[in-house]
């Protein structure tokens, strides 16, 4: 009886491991700045929008480069790393403060969790991101790998839509006044795709790049682009 073939090795890519971490740790910094609501000129918006956008280029640069089920493992990652960041961040306000220790509400007034903005987070941030990949992994494929600027868009137009709207409207529907509350809708819609637009030419250098350091260029023919999926 002849040997089993042994199964092919996965490939080891140099860069993703980084990327990988980039994104987690703008993730998780962009959470704990969206508990201040900042204005900026004619526009307002949590504190995270000045970085959580970027999570949508390494979305972008991921998905077109490594294909969706790579993108997928590094959006799971990035869930659990928020979660334990929450859990944490929870556990700790929870606990008594030390004597001398005076500033136990502050800490609960800016790192307390309340249960409406974990479900909203969790929610805009698996919903959009599954979205901006997904919509970026069909049009490479319809577009025959032609035309990036318009996937990186159109996908983040979809994503980020259904982000804002999931979180703002999950966290602070009731509890900020409906003008202040349409005020944070638009004005984060409009930074978070007018940033994406303004980066086009530094994704493109990036995939670029990536395309050729890394020898790849995945094309999502056949993938299973469920978001529960786990395998590559």
């Amino acid at each position: 009886m002849s040997a089993a073939a042994p199964a092919a090795a996965s490939p080891v890519y140099r860069w993703y491991d980084l990327i990988m971490a980039g994104f987690v740790a703008v993730l998780l910094v962009s959470n704990v700045a969206s508990t201040k609501i900042v204005a900026l000129g004619p526009l307002t918006f949590d504190g995270g929008t000045l970085l959580f956008p970027v999570s949508y280029i390494f979305g972008d640069v991921l998905t077109e480069v490594y294909g969706y089920a790579r993108g997928r493992r590094v959006i799971h990652v990035g869930l659990l790393a928020n979660l334990a960041m929450v859990a944490v961040l929870a556990a700790v306000g929870a606990l008594p403060a030390a004597p001398g220790w005076e500033h136990q509400q502050a800490y609960l007034a800016i790192l307390g969790t309340t249960p409406r903005i974990v479900a909203g987070s969790v929610a805009a941030y698996l919903a959009g991101s599954f979205s901006n990949a997904w919509v970026m992994a069909r049009l490479k494929v319809r577009t025959a790998g032609r035309w990036l600027w318009l996937r990186t868009i159109t996908s983040t137009l979809l994503g980020e839509a259904i982000d804002t709207a999931l979180f703002v409207w999950i966290a602070f529907a009731g509890l900020l006044p409906p003008t202040l509350l349409w005020a944070v809708l638009g004005s984060n819609y409009a930074f978070k795709v007018g940033l994406e637009v303004l980066m086009t030419p530094v994704t493109y250098r990036v995939v670029n790049g990536l395309k050729r350091a890394e020898g790849v260029d995945h094309y999502d023919r056949h993938t299973d682009l469920s978001p529960f999926s786990t395998g590559l």
